[in-house]
């Protein structure tokens, strides 16, 4: 998402270097290209001609300091300026309650159900948190039965009920929630192919029934300026608090995000980005907008490293690292945590400069790390640590045992050495690393 859009905008930019200060003839080009970037990501027309408007009287009105250049002061104008459209600041969802109820509503297809999944796997895993799914989509039976499935694979309860009226098996899902000391009640609603009366009135009446703490709009990001009109509509009848954006890993231009927060007013919570249970991340205006620019999202990357290694094995790695005592042992260790932060393009792409390094193309077969995962399983513990012993007969063990060939073992060895002299170098003050 977005990598178009911002590589157009960092092209732009670019062109302003060298320039002694900053003019409305040398912005103009830049500007246009800028223009052209948002609106072929679709971007709503007059949230583009406000946004270009803004920068440029900005950058024009301001007196540019001595030890600053041109392309810096443009850029944090420009950066400044997304994360205004984005929405400014981080709306948090309610978790402060010792007990919660939210709505989740959206049309068929938008991913409401998975988003519902992800979304109490997310309370559990982050805020401690003992959800229940409420399933209320009475006319889809595929809709409960997904929902049961997701509730199964991630251990979280689903309470489901025959013959009664949505907001019936709402009702008694909150009562069954308080009765097994469970504090966050999540209700699955049903969609529609497009907005109507019917679907209203059934969410209305939830509304006026039941104190929900949040309802939350679940939208399909490909649907591009459409989601524009859908929230609008949603929002007219509810009091919508926030929305999700799903999808945001796939083929999407990401403008309805750009536009949404400032033609709707109504908060983006989360993106999803990816298909897997865990693929729900909390939207950051600064950090989306950083990311559109190609300058990273490290915050992001460590919140997610954050649930996973703990501080003190970090600190230990981190140790054997400068110390030059990082082994295959280590190695593997440090491999099973990495598969488990999602698929690693998704993670590469939120370093700093990664699409200008052209890292943002990088795809990371599963496959290939499973074949590397292979090979060190079958290493024995000592092999592990001290894989300057491994010669011509183990590795051809090694190979068999994994099913793999003798080269795939020189090679996995290979770039191991090439990490350990990388590690060295930076022992030896070459590199600095932040520890």
């Amino acid at each position: 998402m977005f990598e178009y859009m911002g590589d157009r905008i960092s092209n732009a930019i670019k062109n302003i270097r060298g320039m002694g200060k900053i003019t409305e003839d040398n912005i103009n080009d830049a500007m246009k290209e800028i223009r052209m970037a948002l609106l072929e990501a679709d971007v709503n027309y007059s949230v583009v001609k406000e946004f270009i408007s803004n920068v440029k009287e900005k950058a024009l009105g301001m007196d540019v300091d001595k030890s600053l250049k041109p392309d810096e002061v443009f850029i944090k104008i420009v950066k400044d300026e997304l994360v205004h459209l984005l929405g400014d600041n981080y709306v948090p969802l309610s978790t402060d309650k010792p007990f919660e109820i939210i709505l989740l509503c959206g049309l068929q297809g938008s991913g409401k159900t998975t988003t519902a999944g992800k979304l109490a796997n997310l309370l559990r895993k982050k805020y401690s948190r003992h959800p229940l799914l409420v399933a209320c989509d009475i006319y889809r039976p595929a809709a409960i039965k997904q929902l049961l499935d997701i509730g199964s694979s991630l251990d979280i309860p689903v309470f489901t009920e025959d013959n009664k009226t949505v907001l019936e098996i709402a009702k008694d899902g909150i009562e069954y929630a308080k009765s097994e000391h469970l504090d966050y009640v999540i209700i699955d609603t049903a969609g529609r192919l497009q907005i109507d009366e019917e679907l209203m009135n059934e969410l209305k009446d939830l509304e006026e029934n039941i104190p929900f703490d949040e309802t939350i709009l679940v939208i399909d990001a490909m649907m591009g300026q459409d989601a524009i009109n859908v929230i609008t509509g949603f929002n007219e009848t509810l009091k919508l608090s926030g929305c999700i954006l799903t999808k945001m890993d796939g083929d999407t231009k990401g403008g309805v995000a750009l536009s949404l927060r400032h033609l709707t007013n109504v908060p983006i919570k989360f993106v999803g980005d990816s298909e897997k249970m865990d693929g729900l991340s909390e939207f950051y205006p600064v950090r989306m907008a950083e990311r559109i620019l190609d300058m990273g999202d490290i915050l992001s990357i460590a919140e997610k490293v954050e649930g996973i290694v703990s501080e003190e094995e970090a600190i230990e790695q981190a140790k054997k690292m400068r110390q030059g005592k990082f082994d295959l042992e280590d190695f593997l260790k440090t491999f099973k945590q990495i598969k488990k932060l999602g698929p690693l393009e998704n993670i590469i792409k939120m370093l700093p400069q990664a699409r200008n390094m052209g890292l943002n193309n990088i795809k990371v077969d599963p496959k290939e790390m499973a074949h590397v995962e292979a090979i060190i399983l079958s290493m024995t513990p000592y092999e592990r640590r001290h894989p300057e012993v491994l010669k011509a007969t183990r590795k051809q063990r090694i190979a068999k045992g994994s099913g793999r060939s003798v080269e795939e073992v020189n090679r996995l060895l290979k770039q191991f050495e090439m990490m350990q002299e990388m590690m060295k170098n930076i022992n030896n003050g070459k590199m600095k690393m932040p520890f």
